[in-house]
């Protein structure tokens, strides 16, 4: 259980530092042009803390150690990247759906960004639960 554990946590810290790097640098400026309108004045830190403990959780049932066992590399890095690519779609693609003008581009750009920083995740977790 306490590798599951680091590995969740590592899965997550991962997560963590791409995303602050995406979010605070490269994207933050597409995000403000496409969907400025819609962002909040304030970052809801109780929100983003929920979704990197879930999230952490699903890449580590989905990708790194599903069954609670330990996969061959190169599955756990298909699974953490098809996963990312499917948990970002839902959101953006259900934002293009359901909302005006979503920028297309803009969710292409975030899809591709989510199935990159996942597989970077579910290495780091795997990393640490194979030890």
């Amino acid at each position: 259980m306490m590798r599951w554990l680091a590995a969740w946590m590592a899965c997550i810290v991962v997560m963590l530092v791409l995303d602050a790097a995406w979010i605070g640098g490269i994207a933050q400026p597409v995000y403000q042009q496409g969907i400025g309108h819609l962002m909040a004045e304030q970052f809801d830190g109780v929100a983003a803390a929920a979704f990197y403990l879930m999230y952490g959780v699903a890449l580590m049932v989905f990708a790194v150690a599903p069954g609670g066992v330990t996969t061959p590399w190169r599955g756990t890095l298909a699974r953490g990247a098809l996963f990312g690519l499917f948990a970002y779609a839902t959101y953006d693609l259900t934002n293009m759906a359901t909302l005006r003008d979503w920028p297309l581009a803009m969710s292409l750009m975030d899809m591709a960004w989510g199935s990159m920083a996942s597989l970077a995740a579910v290495a780091g977790g795997k990393s640490v639960f194979d030890r």
